[in-house]
């Protein structure tokens, strides 16, 4: 029970920070100094990653009629502009795909540590900060998502590459990518939605390969409840962002991330001293 209740907690954490540009691994990396399963270190590793689907899955039961081409209630244009989206996915989520594949055991072993996670959220803190500044008054090139061209989603999809990075936040960078080339809040947003779900989906399933598929009964439902908690928890938090950013712009996550970079800087660098 004890175990089952901090997967809970990870899934709360999972469910609401992989959505708002605030990083996951930041918050997990804090999290997981207090709240230890009692699993193995390549199951805890492999566990962070595939938590995700539970949150992947919010997204295509909020946005399932959006992302569907094949909607009887769509006209044949309107699945023609569903299938155009999907190639847009698709492409911007080649170069993360063939970074990703290259660098993951390299980032594993000499990034995941708590200073560059640390760094990474002060920066894109101050990158939010600095580009609604930038922007405010600007008229965006992309209100919609149609609007949105195969250059703008390449540069999106490098954009995700720097999520590869521990502490960026993989929403962050997207997001802060899609508002950097002209596009709009929601738009940026739901783009970054959708790009998740092939890019997670294929982390997750990396993961799980490398890990050998060699669950106990007990990971196995440990996992499951993860994944159950993130799914209940990312429908909130995904449908809390879109009503959000329909007033309000990034900037608390800005000062947010800021904040949490600054304690997870303090918090690491005096227990190094102690």
């Amino acid at each position: 029970m004890l175990e089952a209740l901090k997967v809970i907690i990870l899934g709360l954490v999972e469910g609401i920070t992989e959505w708002l540009p605030i990083s996951s691994t930041g918050h997990l990396i804090l999290v997981e100094e207090f709240i230890h399963l009692k699993s193995s270190d390549a199951f805890v590793s492999m566990f962070n990653v595939v938590i995700q689907l539970g949150a992947i899955l919010a997204v295509v039961v909020i946005y399932f009629e959006k992302l569907n081409p094949f909607s009887s209630r769509k006209t044949e244009k309107q699945k023609l502009m569903t299938i155009q989206l999907w190639v847009k996915v698709v492409i911007a989520t080649l170069p993360a795909l063939v970074f990703g594949l290259l660098l993951d055991d390299w980032i594993d072993a000499h990034m995941m540590n708590a200073f560059v996670v640390a760094l990474m959220l002060i920066l894109y803190g101050i990158g939010f900060l600095f580009v609604e500044d930038y922007k405010k008054g600007t008229k965006p090139k992309a209100e919609r998502l149609s609007q949105l061209t195969i250059p703008m989603t390449l540069a999106i999809g490098g954009f995700q590459v720097l999520a590869l990075i521990p502490g960026t936040s993989r929403s962050g960078a997207t997001i802060l990518g899609g508002l950097l080339i002209g596009a709009s809040r929601a738009v940026a947003a739901e783009f970054t939605f959708f790009l998740a779900i092939p890019v997670m989906f294929g982390a997750s399933f990396l993961k799980i390969v490398k890990f050998g598929f060699h669950f106990t009964v007990g990971e196995f439902f440990l996992l499951i409840l993860g994944c159950a908690v993130s799914f209940g928890v990312s429908v909130v938090a995904i449908k809390f962002l879109m009503g959000y950013i329909k007033k309000h712009d990034f900037k608390v996550f800005g000062y947010y991330r800021i904040v949490l970079g600054i304690i997870v800087l303090l918090y690491f660098g005096i227990k190094a001293l102690i």
